[in-house]
């Protein structure tokens, strides 16, 4: 995102010139053409125009300014020519900041990713080593043993030992995972995103247009009574209208009121008799916004926001026109219509106001108001949220909601949405916790309300420090910096362009449900992930020591590497489709965690009992159908008997190997029953079922012989379906055992 322009035309006597946006100072006047963006935070000095802020605050609808209306830098001015002062310098400006947040968001691969570039950088050089070593140790140490050969047995153990697809299905499982999560409408920027999805066990969400609907209704606007009013409705739309901050959900919901049938012209009679002298933009600590019109005899000064900051100023309240002194009892009146509202899960401002002599502003004005009234909004619950919510809480997640509403209307939604409100948190107590009590605080806390965006991204640093995994999915401007902070900001394709381009995660659909097929989809992947690595590592293991083991006590080379790299071609095959391998629903219905440590305990669990079935195998060939078939032992064989033996050898391991290579990924794949709990996916099938049917056929063909393999009698086979059975077996013993130990298998 490029929200930035690359020049500024700085006004100078007699023109203007074109500088580097960095080069300009408070107090400089600059001039914007139609089309240009807006290169620093200013205020109008002369003329008129419309923005386009959709890159700032998701706005759709262009924003109209005027002389002393504040325009912010990444805008487009769409139309008039503006001059405008320069309030902030381009390090400070509206469009730096938002880049520099998105730019400082973590950009790394995933963790799984990592590991295998590790494992394979550290995991290479030393199987390098120990064939080196095999190649030259053993014509060192033993007297009559043929350098040329011993370094061929070294050659073999490389191949056996490399794990050729590491670097390829590990990324490949995480890209398989983000296709399918695009197909469901969930948009993954990166295999670290889809990792820490499938990992996040706390989710923060932001409630205006997340959990609630997108475009708030004003329900009612009343006295302090509760009767409607329309001199209340007439300031909040003044002040709305005038009011150059960030636009909002609240000041839409208001200015539509001028849409309705026959109330056209009152508000552009209304919007002549008060024009626009002044304001004190709202931001999050002042939780109000400042407007001075010109009235008929004095100026007019409104202000809209919080009710209790906005009652905090007023020294009297007005009824059917009469000014009267706020008293403590009316005060309580005050509250309990507004409290009433709230706890209908209603957004409720105050509107107040005072006649102002002079024609600007200063915030020592802003004391002694007139309360006039109160403006209702009702944001209602999303229909699909609660079902999502419900949903999202059955994958075993946390669930918080963070909002700058009042903390009644807060709790009043989360009720309905199912969300636990024991323990609810406002920004003013958060602000007055000490450091200790904070992370105790918040961890407990479910519901926060009245926040600023700088308590969102405080709150979930907390959480973060407190050991969570966070996932933050918001939409606005306020959102930013939390989306950012998290370990997964999600938004949607609606939100503001610099939240799209902060998030991690986007969602296609405003509908939590999607979330949770993203959430689904990256655990799946995650697992097919740490399933590879850990099959494939402790299979290597096994590889290793069996050839290791062969090399030494056989006069012949155990298998050939070509024979080898076809192993290896259909188990890499295999693997390759594990990305779409199905994974059990109790694996998806956790968040989860890779841990390198738990690799080495798995390799030295399941590794060895591949390498004792392998050395019973070879004690088979080499001792009983080999000499069977060839006529005696190989010592006792001539040359033509001797070749006759090693490629029966080599044929039965070689099928030994694939079957039980190929078998036991099934078997550890699921913690499940293989095939009667737990089936594969059809491509896994498949390339099993045709890898093994092809491999086998392969030892009876021409082709076959050209590599080395030659047919076996029926009797060979009949062992094999033993041996196989009873490596199965012993593998679903220990794969019980491991479970039992270790509470998991993958």
């Amino acid at each position: 995102m490029d929200i930035r322009p690359q020049y500024a035309n700085l006004k100078i006597s007699g023109g203007e010139m074109q500088v580097p946006p960095e080069d300009l100072n408070p107090r400089q006047v600059i001039i914007i053409k139609p089309g240009e963006r807006i290169p620093v935070d200013a205020i109008v000095t002369q003329g008129s125009s419309t923005l386009d802020t959709k890159a700032l605050t998701g706005e759709s609808e262009p924003r109209h300014v005027k002389i002393g209306s504040h325009i912010y830098s990444g805008s487009i001015n769409l139309s008039g020519v503006l001059e405008a002062r320069v309030l902030k310098a381009s390090a400070d400006s509206t469009a730096s900041r938002i880049i520099d947040m998105i730019s400082n968001a973590d950009n790394r691969r995933a963790q799984t990713e990592n590991f295998a570039e590790k494992f394979t950088r550290y995991y290479t050089p030393l199987v390098t080593l120990f064939g080196i070593l095999v190649m030259i140790l053993p014509p060192m140490m033993f007297e009559g043993a043929q350098q040329g050969a011993w370094i061929y047995r070294g050659l073999i153990v490389l191949v056996a030992a490399c794990p050729c697809g590491l670097l390829v299905s590990v990324p490949l499982a995480f890209l398989g995972g983000i296709g399918a999560a695009s197909r469901q409408g969930v948009l993954i920027k990166g295999s670290n995103f889809l990792e820490a999805l499938s990992k996040a066990e706390t989710f923060v969400f932001d409630k205006t247009g997340t959990l609630t609907g997108d475009s708030l209704i004003l329900e009612y606007y009343m006295d302090i009574l509760g009767n409607e009013s329309q001199a209340v409705l007439d300031l909040a739309y003044l002040n709305s209208l005038y009011h150059t901050g960030v636009s909002n959900h609240l000041d839409a919901a208001i200015l539509r009121y001028q849409e309705m049938p026959g109330k056209d012209g009152h508000f552009q009679e209304l919007e002549k008799m008060h024009p626009k002298l002044d304001e004190l933009p709202f931001n999050h600590e002042r939780k109000f916004a400042s407007v001075l019109v010109k009235g008929k005899e004095k100026n007019l000064l409104i202000i809209k926001g919080s009710v209790d900051e906005v009652c905090r100023r007023c020294g009297f309240v007005e009824y059917k026109g009469n000014c009267n002194v706020m008293e403590e009892d009316g005060l309580a009146s005050v509250h309990a219509v507004v409290d009433e509202m709230t706890e209908d899960g209603m957004k409720v401002l105050a509107v107040a106001y005072k006649e102002l002599g002079q024609d600007y502003l200063d915030t020592k004005d802003e004391q002694n108001f007139v309360l006039l009234g109160y403006l209702a909004f009702f944001d209602a619950p999303k229909q699909t949220a609660a079902a999502a919510i419900s949903k999202l809480q059955k994958l075993h997640v946390g669930i918080r909601v963070l909002t700058g509403d009042q903390e009644s209307v807060a709790i009043s939604i989360c009720r309905r949405l199912g969300i636990d409100t024991a323990e609810t948190l406002t920004g003013a107590q958060l602000e007055n916790l000490i450091d200790d009590e904070a992370p105790i605080k918040i961890e407990r806390t479910t519901v926060f309300s009245e926040l600023s965006p700088k308590q969102k991204a405080q709150i979930v640093q907390t959480l973060q420090s407190n050991g969570h995994t966070v996932g933050f999915l918001g939409d606005g401007m306020n959102d930013l910096p939390a989306v950012v902070e998290s370990d997964v900001g999600i938004s949607v394709d609606t939100a503001a362009e610099a939240v799209r381009e902060g998030a991690d995660v986007i969602l296609l659909k405003k509908d939590l449900n999607v979330l949770e097929e993203g959430i689904k989809e990256g655990r799946k992947a995650f697992a097919n992930v740490s399933k590879y690595i850990r099959i494939t590592a402790s299979s290597n293991f096994g590889n290793i020591f069996s050839i290791v083991v062969a090399s030494v006590f056989l006069p012949f080379f155990p298998m050939t590497s070509v024979q080898l790299l076809l192993l290896n071609l259909l188990y890499d095959m295999l693997c390759l489709v594990l990305p779409w391998d199905n994974v059990d629903e109790e694996i998806c219905a956790r968040p989860l965690e890779w841990s390198g440590r738990t690799l080495g305990r798995f390799m030295r669990f399941f590794g060895p009992i591949s390498s004792f079935f392998d050395i019973i195998t070879f004690s088979y060939l080499f001792f009983v159908l080999c000499p069977s078939v060839c006529g005696g032992s190989f010592a006792a064989l001539a040359d033509g008997g001797q070749l006759r033996f090693i490629a029966v050898f080599q044929t039965g391991w070689f099928l030994e190997s694939m079957w039980t290579q190929v078998l036991i990924l099934h078997l550890l794949r699921t913690q499940k029953v293989p095939m009667l709990q737990s089936r594969p996916s059809r491509p896994v099938m498949v390339v099993t079922m045709l890898g093994i049917l092809f491999f086998t056929i392969l030892t009876f063909t021409p082709v076959g012989t050209l590599i080395g393999l030659t047919a076996l009698p029926l009797s060979y086979f009949g062992f094999l379906v033993v041996i196989v059975l009873l490596y199965l077996l012993f593998v679903t013993l220990a794969k019980g055992r491991y479970l039992k130990k270790y509470h998991e298998l993958l």
